[in-house]
């Protein structure tokens, strides 16, 4: 969001450039670890990122997960979590 034209003013003469900022990329700092539960339970899955606020999206398999009753996501600065309520074989 800082990309863009800069300029310098005195009144009677002006300077300007030019700034171009490369993103770096998002990067997991700390893993997803393999969990176990009983059914009726809630497991939590959370992982690290090296950016804070990093757009994320939770998958089971190549469906995307939404928040809902079932499916709690959170962001947290670096944090991002994925709370799965009263889990079911077919959660596996």
């Amino acid at each position: 969001e800082d990309t863009g034209e800069y300029s310098c003013d005195t009144g009677d003469q002006e300077t300007r450039a030019a700034l171009s900022v490369k993103a770096l990329p998002v990067l997991f700092q700390k893993q997803l670890k393999d969990e176990e539960a009983e059914e009726g339970a809630s497991v939590k899955f959370q992982c690290e990122l090296t950016k804070d606020n990093a757009a994320v999206e939770w998958r089971k398999g190549t469906m995307e997960l939404f928040p809902c009753a079932k499916y709690q996501i959170k962001l947290s600065g670096r944090r991002a979590e994925l709370v799965i309520h009263n889990v079911e074989p077919e959660d596996a």
